[in-house]
């Protein structure tokens, strides 16, 4: 392959959640700009075929992904071979493609933009999706550290700066924030008038513990309790090894007497937003960025968020939304019914809040920005 205008990006996995969505349209927006973009993946999967679609080539090889369990001492084995296999691939990929961009997304990819500068990229990019304020300092530090290799930082939220910041200053002063581009249909069918059957609401994510979907369970059997009939839907998968959390749900499920449903993973979102009332993130820690909580504003759903971190960022200036502590399933409950008992109110500000989504997060916007970052 040619050198020329040649951009190569490095992503650790190949869904259609929210870093990976990011990562597409940056992808487009390389494309866009004049380049050739290839991306490498560590696997198959949904995010191969969007890709695809967008005219953007795919290699799929060995990375070295940081997942939290090769840090545990009985995976350092595991972490060491994965590092050596890694490393191997990221110099001979590289070199076969001599890109004049090299853009690395998220951290959880520490080799890349060291082993880029390292072969002289003209251009290396690191995309910061990962904040966590909460976090040891010094863990965060050696996340971060990696990235001072790379020419520019994009990070999705001031949040994510400021925690950066706090690590490490030398890496916050080359960061650029950049919010999530954050495509909606033009057309999203509106809520209902009247709540003549139990309210509808609607988790979206990963089904993880620090996610925290068993709290909207949990607060539907709450409602329940004091007469408020809700139903559950629950969008999203587990990480592999996580299937104990999803039994958990479901033994909840059942026992809540509330009716819950398990949807799986959709690739598009929008047709099951479309059949509920309310969406509601109910994250117990730090999020880098809420885009699951703009998805449902752009909706025109009324969201219901955990308040800390970048979901407050994301969501604080709608008047849609409504907050709650981190991890208080009484006063998720609470806000639900409260939407309930104000849904004519509601509706009125719905399509305002849409407007305003829409200007903040054109992805447009996120494509030239991302574009001018990486020249």
């Amino acid at each position: 392959m040619s050198a020329e205008r040649m951009a190569l990006i490095a992503h650790p996995g190949a869904e259609l959640f929210g870093s990976d969505r990011m990562m597409l349209e940056s992808a487009i927006a390389l494309k866009e700009s004049g380049h050739r973009v290839v991306v490498a993946l560590p696997s198959s999967g949904p995010l191969v075929d969007e890709l695809r679609g967008a005219g953007v080539d795919v290699v799929i090889t060995t990375l070295l992904v940081l997942r939290k369990s090769l840090l545990k001492p009985r995976n350092w084995l595991t972490l060491l071979r994965d590092t050596v296999r890694g490393l191997r691939s990221s110099i001979r990929l590289i070199r076969r493609l001599r890109p004049e961009v090299v853009y690395v997304s998220t951290i959880t990819l520490p080799l890349w933009p060291v082993v880029a500068r390292a072969m002289r990229a003209p251009r290396v990019v690191s995309h910061v999706h990962e904040a966590e304020g909460s976090a040891n300092r010094l863990i965060n530090t050696a996340l971060y550290l990696p990235h001072l290799a790379a020419h520019r930082v994009v990070v999705n939220s001031q949040f994510s700066l400021e925690t950066i910041r706090t690590a490490l200053p030398a890496l916050a002063a080359r960061c650029t924030v950049v919010y999530n581009g954050v495509a909606s249909p033009e057309d999203p069918t509106p809520p209902r008038t009247e709540l003549d059957s139990p309210l509808r609401v609607l988790y979206v994510g990963r089904l993880s513990p620090r996610k925290g979907p068993d709290l909207v369970i949990e607060a539907a059997r709450l409602l329940r309790e004091r007469g408020v009939e809700t139903r559950v839907s629950l969008l999203g998968s587990v990480f592999s090894g996580y299937e104990w959390f999803e039994e958990e749900l479901r033994t909840a499920a059942r026992d809540s007497g509330v009716e819950v449903e398990f949807l799986g993973f959709r690739p598009d979102i929008w047709p099951t937003l479309s059949e509920n009332d309310v969406l509601v993130v109910p994250s117990r820690l730090d999020e880098p960025f809420g885009n699951t909580a703009v998805e449902g504003i752009l909706a025109l759903r009324p969201v219901i968020v955990s308040e800390t971190s970048g979901l407050k960022e994301a969501a604080g200036e709608y008047d849609t939304a409504r907050f709650f502590t981190p991890g208080d399933a009484g006063e998720i409950a609470a806000a639900i019914a409260a939407t309930r008992d104000n849904w004519s109110q509601l509706l009125e500000t719905t399509a305002a809040a849409r407007s305003t989504a829409l200007s903040r997060h054109d992805p447009r916007t996120y494509r030239i920005t991302v574009g001018r970052a990486c020249r």
